[in-house]
């Protein structure tokens, strides 16, 4: 049965949907004022593992994640760039689009946008303010009383004494309580502003996914997703308001990535030490990147360096390899390999330990070639079949083995290219000039294009 560690409770527990063979799912999305760096990618590829391995044990996925496309970081943004802020949100919405898609993520069922959510969150403002849970200040703006909730820091484990005495929040001259937060905002002149009965303004951030995910799945739902940095206070928040408009337990399972770190400091936009997803992707195969995820617990924060690249791309081309000269069969319909590979998705989407099952597998592929062709056929099929569920193979074994080809100065081969000085070589070999041959191979290793001479010809890879 599948164990999912639950960061309410600091546990792993039984996973247990509220519908039978239905799951809901919330992940907090990206707010859209920049394009989105690597660190957005381990949330984004975490979460497409976990609803394919959902969908792999056959649960139908409702899969809600979100775009902030209104925050005072957008309207900062758009005030410096001298635009719209509508103009902003959808160029990089447009970017934050091409990410994902050029990263082979599964398209969330929906995927709301805050700004169509305004009259919803107003409806919820209300109910906090006539149940007591918030309360409009002098200066118009409506907070969240923190206080009047008791269960107020159990996600952050912590009790309100301490949240406040650790706290660095600004005074706030306006606030009951320091820790107390807006939940809709006055418009300042000028700022994009929405009509409400406490006068124009926007909600804050908290709010908006409250709104959301209360309309799409319902008061209480199975999982609530996101990085590690929102536990607290986002999703503390957001669980505070949502169980006082509700009165009901607003999610069952909290689950939350670790950093992406770069020199041991989470990779971030603050710290100007992120990578963008294209500017990896202009370098590396996206499996390389998602490889690199995977191969350490989503729960585990993970260092990023290029020695540490080096060896994820190692090690997606040895299971790409596998696949190499072998025609997929019909793959086994009871099988070890998948029984650990299940065993360990079970165990809180354990996926390092399931890629060792799929270095297993590609190991006894690469034997059976020489002994058992049929069985390796098949075994083949399922070391693709598993490896999917865990979104890698997205391409054929040569397209990926010949997908980049940089040597250290920058400069780019094109596969035609790359054919072309092996036919040079070919050519060079016919002649007997194994000088001109042998250089050939060299230069091609400076774009560590490795060749392989076969009794059909010459192949090659990127090494």
């Amino acid at each position: 049965m599948l164990s999912i560690y639950n960061s309410l409770t600091k546990k792993k527990e039984i996973f247990k949907p509220l519908q039978t063979n239905k799951v809901g799912l919330y992940v907090c999305g990206i707010t859209v004022y920049d394009h989105c760096h690597i660190g957005h990618a381990r949330m984004f590829l975490s979460f497409d593992v976990v609803v394919r391995y959902l969908r792999y044990k056959g649960y139908e996925v409702t899969y809600v994640r979100n775009i902030t496309d209104i925050d005072d970081k957008i309207i900062e943004r758009a005030a410096l760039n001298q635009e719209p802020y509508e103009q902003l949100t959808a160029r990089f919405i447009a970017s934050m689009q091409k990410d994902v898609t050029d990263l082979q993520t599964l398209a969330p069922t929906i995927e709301p946008r805050a700004t169509v959510y305004m009259p919803h969150m107003i409806n919820l403002i209300q109910s906090l303010i006539d149940k007591g849970y918030a309360y409009v200040a002098s200066n118009h703006d409506v907070y969240y009383s923190v206080s009047a909730l008791k269960s107020y820091g159990c996600l952050a484990h912590a009790k309100l004494d301490s949240l406040q005495s650790g706290s660095r929040v600004d005074v706030n001259p306006y606030k009951n309580n320091p820790l107390d937060f807006v939940v809709w905002k006055m418009a300042k002149p000028g700022e994009p502003a929405w009509d409400s009965p406490w006068g124009k303004g926007r909600p804050g951030w908290h709010t908006e996914c409250s709104a959301m995910s209360l309309d799409i799945l319902g008061e209480t739902f199975d999982i609530h997703g996101g990085g590690p940095d929102l536990k607290f206070p986002h999703h503390e928040n957001e669980r505070a308001q949502s169980e006082a408009h509700t009165n009901k337990k607003f999610v069952n399972i909290w689950m939350h990535t670790g950093y992406l770190q770069k020199d041991k400091e989470k990779m971030s936009k603050s710290l100007n030490n992120f990578l963008t997803i294209q500017a990896f992707l202009a370098e590396y195969h996206r499996d390389v990147l998602r490889y690199f995820m995977i191969s350490s617990h989503y729960r585990s924060p993970l260092e990023y360096s290029l020695e540490l690249i080096d060896a994820a791309k190692r090690g997606i081309t040895r299971l790409y390899t596998a696949l190499k000269d072998v025609t997929l069969g019909e793959k086994p319909t009871a099988s070890e390999y998948e029984a650990r590979f299940t065993k360990a998705m079970d165990d809180d989407f354990n996926t390092p330990e399931a890629l060792a099952v799929l270095f297993d597998l590609s190991r006894e592929i690469n034997r059976l070639k020489l002994e058992n062709k049929e069985k390796a056929e098949k075994f083949a099929a399922l070391l693709q079949y598993l490896g999917q569920v865990l979104g890698l193979f997205t391409q054929s074994c040569e397209e990926f083995l010949q997908h980049k080809s940089v040597n250290t100065a920058g400069k780019t081969l094109t596969n035609s290219e790359i054919e072309a000085l092996i036919e040079q070589r070919n050519e060079a070999k016919k002649n007997k000039d194994y000088a001109a041959a042998d250089a050939i191979r060299q230069q091609l290793l400076t774009f560590k294009i490795i060749l392989e001479d076969k009794a059909q010809g010459t192949e090659w890879r990127i090494g």
